[in-house]
């Protein structure tokens, strides 16, 4: 199976964990990375051209920061304008079915954070329910997060050894492994 890699993170230079996963990425055999501020950085999306890509793959992850329990704004558009009906959802919409949606993601706040009792109240599995709904309306399943907490405080050799767990994930998802 294939695997298209929606990178969004709008200023990605200054992202040691996410260049350093996206690299890791870039190195799995049929991963199709598709960096959408770099195409997209006046917001104005090419909707046949990313539908088109989504349709040729069987796997599509949104990689990108957690920012304020969701992800950067560019996402969200995204969503709105490609996942439209008759495309992904409603009379018609049948598009994705049968594929499956994963979010990769990095924290600033470390795991223990996301926890009932943690600074951030909730796991990440519940806050990303949104992902997780718009996957079942369009049809997907959705895989269990791939998370790396505290990423800017990790060392290199951590980034490396998350680079390699992440690629290990990218693997096993498009091997078809359950989500």
């Amino acid at each position: 199976m294939s695997v298209l890699l929606q990178f969004v993170h709008p200023v990605a230079r200054k992202s040691r964990a996410n260049r350093a996963l996206l690299d890791a990425a870039r190195a799995v055999q049929g991963v199709t990375v598709n960096d959408l501020y770099e195409l997209y950085p006046d917001f104005h999306i090419d909707v046949a051209r990313e539908q088109a890509l989504l349709e040729a793959h069987a796997v599509v992850v949104f990689q990108h920061p957690f920012y304020w329990y969701s992800a950067p704004a560019l996402l969200k558009e995204w969503q709105d304008l490609v996942l439209a009906a008759g495309f992904a959802y409603g009379p018609g919409g049948t598009r994705l079915r049968g594929k499956t949606l994963g979010s990769a993601l990095t924290t600033g706040g470390a795991a223990e954070a996301y926890s009932p009792t943690g600074h951030n109240r909730y796991p990440i599995r519940a806050l990303l329910a949104p992902f997780d709904q718009t996957a079942h309306l369009c049809g997907m399943r959705y895989a269990e997060p791939f998370v790396v907490h505290a990423a800017p405080r990790l060392s290199d050799a951590a980034l490396a050894e998350e680079g390699a767990r992440y690629a290990d994930w990218l693997r096993a998802l498009a091997a078809g492994a359950p989500v």
